[in-house]
């Protein structure tokens, strides 16, 4: 064969194939729905699904170069409903047209907002994790590809909390098969101080590199996943070593002020079990064992409050080192945060106590030194965050009173000791159950007349 007919066949063939291709576009794009009934047919698919309204303004799909669905101004019918300004899925075109296959590419998620009420109508709703083969259901004959989403991508995702706190988020994941994240990147979008997350899977294990930035500073270990038997659903761990992350920085990227100033150092892990991925995060525990060199307590005055023996606010306490064990426990209704084991000290007081805070809300005691003899005052630690108070309790109030007549000074914090476990040991201020009233005695039944 001859170089020109070579070229004619190659051109020929050329030719054909793309006729060919041509004819099957038009085939499949003459079978495919037009906008408004994509529209549709996703509004009532997910209405039907969630028993949730949804409202979809606008969808556009288009098969060539690549095939592209675009839907617009999303919102569900609800009383702080779910927004969503634009959503993108662009898939692989030759599994999608020959073998029937789909193939995500790429997921594009902008501006969606997230009210938390919103969110807990679609609890149990959704695939339990173990069940990633059902998060993406076909019907036949078409099959989704072995990793059936390569990536998606987040841009301005709004989550608002029971107190009405809205924190945006940006980032994108990976995926291998069997939906394993092969690289993960989440980040506080907007926050004067940078929180990163990054995940990074280790080979074709079910572990992953964590690296988190945060306050300056890093909190980085390793996570595992681990599919429970039975049908128990997930089971996540980590190890984590924070390390040098300033407190105020990290707090205030999240909307909220910190009680306490400084660098904090330590050890952290992290477990949670569940069903449902939601439920993991909501089910989530965490216990810290931390230091904090130096440290300040920037709303209370402990040595003033040892001090005036009453009740004590504002202020503030400079430590040369805080240390203890925080406990975390996500539940329906917040985190629940326990501080055990606090020690704090400076030039001027030693502490110990435990703290438990929920709902920002403090409860706790603690015992002061002073370092010119005052020593092992119990104080009362109330009120909330942003407003904390310490004080004495009643009982050793009382004590404090009859120790400081009996002898000045040392005498106050022996008798405020003595009279906080004489409290104690008597229920304190609690309120005593009203003692249980006395059956009735039954009336004696008078004797029969007889006739």
């Amino acid at each position: 064969m001859t170089f020109p007919s070579v070229r004619r066949w190659l051109l020929g063939s050329v030719a054909v194939l793309l006729l060919g291709f041509g004819a099957l576009v038009l085939v499949v794009a003459a079978r495919l729905p037009d906008d408004e009934e994509v529209a549709a047919r996703i509004a009532a698919g997910f209405s039907q699904r969630y028993g949730v309204d949804l409202t979809v303004g606008g969808a556009h799909w288009s098969l060539w170069p690549v095939p592209v669905l675009a839907l617009s101004e999303l919102a569900t019918d609800q009383p702080q409903p779910i927004t969503l300004r634009r959503l993108s899925v662009r898939l692989h075109l030759w599994p999608l047209l020959l073998h029937r296959v789909v193939a995500i590419d790429e997921i594009d998620v902008e501006s969606l907002v997230l009210p938390r009420n919103s969110v807990r109508a679609f609890r149990g709703k959704g695939p339990a994790p173990q069940e990633g083969d059902r998060i993406m259901v076909l019907p036949a004959p078409w099959a989704l590809a072995p990793v059936p989403v390569e990536r998606v991508r987040w841009r301005d995702v709004v989550w608002i909390d029971r107190r009405e706190i809205a924190l945006a988020y940006d980032g994108d994941v990976t995926f291998d098969d069997n939906w394993r994240p092969r690289h993960l990147r989440l980040e506080r979008a907007g926050a004067a101080s940078p929180v990163r997350l990054r995940l990074d899977r280790e080979g074709g294990e079910d572990r992953w590199r964590t690296r988190i930035d945060a306050g300056g500073g890093t909190w980085n270990g390793e996570s595992r996943l681990e599919v429970l038997p039975q049908g128990r659903g997930l089971r996540v761990a980590a190890e984590l070593d924070p390390r040098q992350v300033d407190i105020e920085g990290l707090v205030q990227a999240f909307g909220r002020r910190s009680a306490v100033a400084g660098k904090v150092s330590g050890h952290t892990s992290l477990v949670a079990e569940a069903r449902e991925v939601g439920a993991l995060i909501r089910g989530l525990h965490t216990r810290t064992t931390f230091s904090v060199q130096p440290a300040t307590l920037t709303r209370l005055d402990l040595a003033k409050a040892v001090t005036t023996v009453g009740i004590s606010r504002g202020g503030t306490t400079a430590l040369d080192e805080l240390t203890g064990t925080l406990d975390t426990q996500g539940t329906e209704d917040g985190i629940v945060m326990r501080y055990t084991n606090l020690k704090a000290r400076s030039g001027v007081l030693t502490a110990s106590g435990n703290l438990r805070l929920f709902n920002r809300q403090m409860t706790g005691e603690m015992a002061v030194d002073l370092v010119d003899g005052v020593v092992g005052v119990p104080l009362k630690i109330s009120g909330s965050v942003a407003e904390p108070e310490v004080s004495m309790t009643g009982g050793a109030l009382a004590g404090a009173a009859v120790g400081s007549a009996v002898l000045p000074g040392v005498g106050t914090a022996i008798g405020a000791r003595v009279g906080q476990q004489v409290e104690k040991l008597f229920g304190g201020d609690e309120k005593k159950p009203a003692p249980a009233r006395p059956a009735p005695k039954p009336r004696p039944s008078s004797p029969r007349q007889t006739p």
